[in-house]
């Protein structure tokens, strides 16, 4: 071998050695580099100017804390949509005992995105400035001037129990990812801030503006989750005004409200006040009226109505009922998610699992009433109608009798017509709902409106001769008349387009030995 390889060779290897030596090294170099670079930017953010935004925020929170807000740790809890003006109200409450107490915003757009952690971070340089306070007008019951100005973005500073916390309340905001709302507590002791939490939750419940009220869960149709709550005016509907067989309304009221009355002794006697009633008939017979007159006599107590779409709302209905008893829960056209597991064409819908799941989670001392109306009791879910503890009374609402009828006439229009006109109406009207009575009223009022005439028997003779005449038979089914049966091709007895289904009679729904609606079959 050549000793002038040798060598080269010798040469070569020096340097891969002492690259080797580098690559160990490096990563401490690295680390060490990477230091120096952040105390050099952090020197520098710090040494920049104030600019005329006021006051840094961490500075402010540092003055009324007597302590470095960064070091100090956050308590949060959620709020959602429907709960932003509790919250509010309680806030409120709490921090109206220090006469010092004040509010401050956060300058800028970073508050829609960080925490209240985030936010006091020293790596944010000279910090946030102190801000407008966000605000936001919401809804506090069903009338136009029931509105409360609530804080959506804000910071108070006040005393609690001697000790000084700052509590920041964001709302809900989905142009920005926020589907709830946000308190967030900081004190210097984390005793303080969880005591504080608490006593705000607790206020949420004894102030809540839902309590007593007649509400409706919506959905937003931008967006996912839940938009918040309607309020509805509680309806004023006299017993006198809700037509049915003899005995059925007081038995439903008795139910419903009579139970209430005596919570006190069921309760001390281990009974349960759970309690759920199941409305079913045809359509347009008065199920919605009865619960109408429900709501009517329950002032004071919290109601919340799903139909529809908003039957997906259901646990959080089950949440307010729970938390602002005595409570009364509505789901309406129940057959539309409870239909028979074993007929269902997909299977089971997961709404319908919903459905149970809430009925089954209330406490059984919880003063809730279920109602729940239905058109199709035979395609109801066997597990929703008859088990024990879900609906413990089945009422029907059937097509009102000639008496009914006449009742009903006189009820919608007997200031106008004479007793002749109404009984011979009733008679020629058999088979017919109470929404056709209400219709056949209107009618005869608009007959004797284009003749420019005050209504009179013979306007309700026209118009009752227009609703019963073939032309009007769609008008007639959407009136819940002729709806249950029907020749093929009559407009009375169209398909409805659902898979034929076993029938099974409502007859076979009655009372069990331990107070559940049991089936006979």
């Amino acid at each position: 071998m050549d000793p002038s390889d040798t060598g080269a060779r010798r040469a070569s290897d020096a340097p891969l050695a002492s690259d080797a030596l580098l690559a160990r090294e490096a990563p401490v170099a690295d680390d060490a580099l990477l230091a120096d670079f952040h105390s050099v930017v952090r020197r520098i953010l710090e040494a920049l100017p104030a600019d005329e935004s006021g006051q840094r925020l961490s500075e402010a929170l540092r003055e009324h804390l007597g302590a470095e807000p960064h070091l100090l740790a956050v308590v949060s809890a959620p709020v959602p949509p429907h709960r932003l003006v509790d919250a509010d109200i309680a806030l409120s409450e709490v921090s109206a005992d220090d006469r010092d107490t004040t509010v401050i915003g956060i300058a800028g757009d970073a508050r829609h995105h960080m925490s209240l952690g985030d936010l006091v971070q020293r790596f944010h340089g000279p910090g946030m400035s102190v801000g407008q306070v966000d605000y936001d007008r919401m809804p506090t019951g069903p009338g136009k001037d029931d509105q409360r100005q609530v804080v959506t973005s804000g910071i108070r500073l006040f005393h609690f129990d001697g000790h000084p916390v700052a509590v920041r309340q964001q709302g809900m905001n989905r142009q920005f990812g926020r589907e709830s709302g946000t308190i967030e507590v900081v004190a210097q002791d984390r005793d303080v801030s969880d005591a504080l939490m608490a006593r705000v939750q607790e206020l949420m419940d004894e102030r809540s503006v839902i309590r007593g009220q007649v509400v409706t869960f919506g959905s937003d149709p931008y967006g996912p989750g839940m938009a918040g709550v309607t309020f509805i005016e509680r309806p004023t509907v006299d017993a006198a005004a809700v037509v049915l067989p003899d005995g059925v309304l007081d038995r439903v009221a008795h139910h419903v409200i009579g139970m209430g009355e005596h919570r006190e002794r069921l309760v001390a006697h281990g009974q349960h006040l759970k309690r759920g009633v199941l409305l079913y008939g045809p359509p347009g017979t008065g199920k919605t009226h009865t619960v109408r007159y429900l709501l009517s006599a329950t002032p004071g107590t919290t109601a919340v109505l799903l139909s529809g779409g908003s039957l997906r709302f259901i646990h959080d209905a089950a949440k307010v009922a729970r938390a602002h008893q005595p409570a009364i829960v509505v789901l309406e056209d129940c057959d539309l998610v409870a239909e028979d597991r074993s007929f269902a064409p997909m299977g089971a819908s997961p709404l319908l699992f919903e459905v149970l799941d809430a009925l089954d989670g209330l406490d059984s001392d919880s003063d809730v009433a279920f109602v729940l109306t239905t058109n199709r009791v035979e395609d109801l879910e066997v597990a929703l109608s008859q088990r024990p503890g879900r609906v413990d009374l089945a009422a029907e609402i059937p097509l009102p009798d000639a008496e009914g009828r006449r009742e009903l006439l006189r009820l919608y229009g007997g200031h106008l017509f004479g007793a002749e006109a109404i009984s011979a109406a009733a008679a020629r009207a058999e088979g017919t709902t109470a929404s056709f009575a209400k219709e056949l009223v209107r009618r005869a009022v608009l007959a004797a409106a284009v003749a420019d005439e005050p209504p009179a028997d013979d306007h309700l003779g026209v118009a009752l001769d227009e609703l019963l005449s073939d032309a009007q038979a769609l008008t007639r089914s959407l009136l819940g008349v002729g709806a249950h049966d029907g020749a093929d091709g009559d407009l009375r007895g169209m398909p409805s387009g659902r898979l034929p289904r076993p029938s099974r009679s409502v007859a076979s729904f009655g009372y069990s030995p331990d107070g559940g609606v049991t089936h006979s079959g």
